[in-house]
């Protein structure tokens, strides 16, 4: 297996994968472990993957097929998530927190997530090649990358504080759900990156 950023051609498998763990679509099987809530578009996810270099993968080869997708991970300035509104109520509130003594600022930050793994390789360090090989594509355009964890989500929050090694820097609301606002910064990638699992 190989982690590597995304090319068109693993649009398909990462569009398997997201479809598994959609809070929409997942198993009932699979939902305790944790799930996703970013919907995206076959366009979206094309200028995702080829505008932006923000699908990182962890990527399996099969002979004469594509590569099987066992992992995604997405991030991307804050200008492209503006299609949500979520996003964009992040955007709002970004500065009215303060991470290592300092008010947040956009243009010093992205967005990162959702992030995917395959039960099939979870507990592998799958997690963590994932994470910092995606935190690494962004060290030199931003300082600071940021996401929400979903509060009921105690699988994930628990994968960002403890294997991402990210910090809590507070809380907010957004519609009926109730967020953790987190953060890490880009150069955290030299300290605690591997280079495989």
């Amino acid at each position: 297996m190989t982690v590597r950023l995304a090319t068109i051609e693993d649009m398909e498998g990462v569009k398997a994968l997201l479809r598994k763990y959609h809070r929409d679509t997942i198993s009932d099987e699979d939902r305790p472990d944790g799930f996703v809530t970013t919907a995206i578009t076959d366009e979206q996810l094309a200028d995702l993957i080829e505008k932006e270099k923000g699908v990182t993968i962890i990527a399996e080869p099969v002979e004469g097929e594509p590569d099987r997708v066992l992992g995604f991970c997405f991030a991307a300035p804050w200008e492209f998530w503006t299609a949500w509104p979520l996003f964009r109520h992040m955007i709002d509130i970004i500065p009215d927190y303060e991470f290592e003594g300092k008010r947040l600022v956009v243009s010093d930050s992205y967005q990162y997530g959702p992030m995917c793994v395959d039960r099939s390789i979870r507990g592998t360090g799958a997690f963590e090649a994932l994470f910092f090989a995606s935190l690494e594509q962004f060290r030199d355009r931003f300082p600071l990358m940021l996401t929400f964890v979903n509060q009921i989500n105690k699988r994930s929050e628990n994968a960002h504080n403890n294997k991402a090694h990210m910090e809590t820097i507070g809380t907010f609301d957004f519609g009926d759900n109730h967020y953790f606002l987190m953060g890490i910064r880009t150069d955290a990638a030299d300290k605690y990156k591997n280079g495989g699992f």
